[in-house]
């Protein structure tokens, strides 16, 4: 039994091939730390994000020098938050009974792929989840499926993140297969002559739109929103605020939600709780009056546009000590993604059970340089 593994590994490749691009668009969009060794599992580490930068000031020859312009360093905490095992067992008699036709070993390559899919599509969602629920501000109409007539829609999620400062470079729009099917038969996109190329006519392939990289993921996030209604707002809010104090309404206002205020759309951070509730970073970037309505919008999909550095996935493979009972163990690394799975072989009386495993963890780190296209 010790070859086992040895033996399996060039399908096992072949497999993790096909699986990680199986309708996976987050984990290729967002920063990849491959090889987090220096991180324990449930670890918080402490990224630093410089503060903008307004001290400028005019340059006066003098003498003395000039005074010292401190400035205050936030952090974002960083977990690997995920230690995950996706097993399967065999029997010795269960191993005799197949050899006899296609053999165990070509059924355990297809058990692994099927470990690798789960493994991957769970860190996909949980990328999903994270860039939806740390994202600045919101577009679209919840309930309608975007790029119904025109390309309107990107336009006014990069909209968003220019404001937001978030570099023009390695911007990402994942999109469910809704969003897909409308960009697939907009006219001026099957049109050669006006896409400027055949390929999404002839093979489906998504062109990149206003700047961004467009991805298809079967993990894109249909929240139910809370229940909020008729609130209004509890004194008046300046650009920049994050509290929101609002009176009135009644139900719930939950993290990830999208509110409207003055005609912006926000995602709620903290649910609401003793009549006040925070939105994520820059904050209010249209000044409202005291009284002024905060509307929760409808359920709907969230597809997310982001620049690559704001969201961080760190992944290792998890620590094994030195008595540990495997037999076999085997690393196989994503080409593509870089992302390293571990497949193991452990004994038990007369049957061995085989884990794929990894540990990752998940970060929004710069919300300004995401935002929500709603569906």
């Amino acid at each position: 039994m010790a070859n086992t593994l040895t033996n399996l590994i060039p399908d096992a490749y072949r497999a993790l091939n096909v699986v990680s691009r199986e309708m996976v668009g987050f984990i290729p969009s967002v920063q990849l730390d491959p090889s987090a060794e220096q991180i324990a599992f449930n670890q918080n580490i402490r990224i630093p994000l410089a503060p903008v930068n307004s001290a400028g000031r005019d340059i006066t020859p003098a003498m003395a020098l000039p005074t010292a312009a401190y400035q205050t360093i936030a952090n974002v905490n960083h977990t690997l938050s995920k230690n995950r095992a996706f097993p399967f067992s065999w029997t010795f008699e269960e191993m005799k009974s197949v050899n006899g036709g296609p053999g165990y070993l070509t059924i355990q390559q297809q058990q692994i792929a099927q470990a690798l899919r789960a493994a991957v599509n769970e860190m996909e969602a949980d990328v999903a989840n994270v860039a939806y629920l740390g994202a600045s501000r919101a577009t679209g109409t919840a309930g309608t499926t975007p790029f119904g007539s025109t390309l309107g829609d990107s336009a006014q999620l990069r909209k968003i993140l220019s404001d937001n400062g978030a570099p023009d470079s390695d911007r990402s729009l994942v999109i469910d297969t809704a969003a897909g099917a409308s960009i697939r038969t907009l006219a001026q996109l099957t049109k050669a002559n006006e896409a400027g190329t055949a390929e999404l006519r002839a093979q489906g392939k998504l062109l990149d739109l206003h700047g961004f990289v467009v991805r298809e993921s079967a993990q894109a996030k249909t929240p139910t929103s809370g229940t909020g209604a008729s609130y209004q707002l509890n004194g008046a809010v300046a650009v920049g605020d994050t509290t929101i104090t609002v009176d009135t309404g009644s139900g719930t206002i939950l993290a990830g939600d999208v509110v409207t205020i003055n005609g912006n759309k926000y995602v709620v951070a903290t649910a609401l709780s003793s009549g006040s509730f925070t939105i994520n970073a820059p904050g209010i970037v249209k000044a409202a009056a005291d009284n002024a309505a905060v509307t929760v919008n409808a359920t709907s999909t969230r597809n997310v546009g982001f620049s690559r550095n704001a969201i961080l996935l760190s992944t290792r493979l998890p620590a094994a000590p030195s008595r540990d009972q495997a037999i076999d163990r085997q690393v196989i690394t994503d080409p593509v993604s870089g992302i390293s799975f571990e497949i193991a072989e452990y004994p038990g009386y007369r049957m061995s059970t085989y884990e794929v495993s990894a540990c990752w963890g998940v970060t929004c780190i710069k919300p300004e340089h995401v935002a929500t296209l709603l569906g």
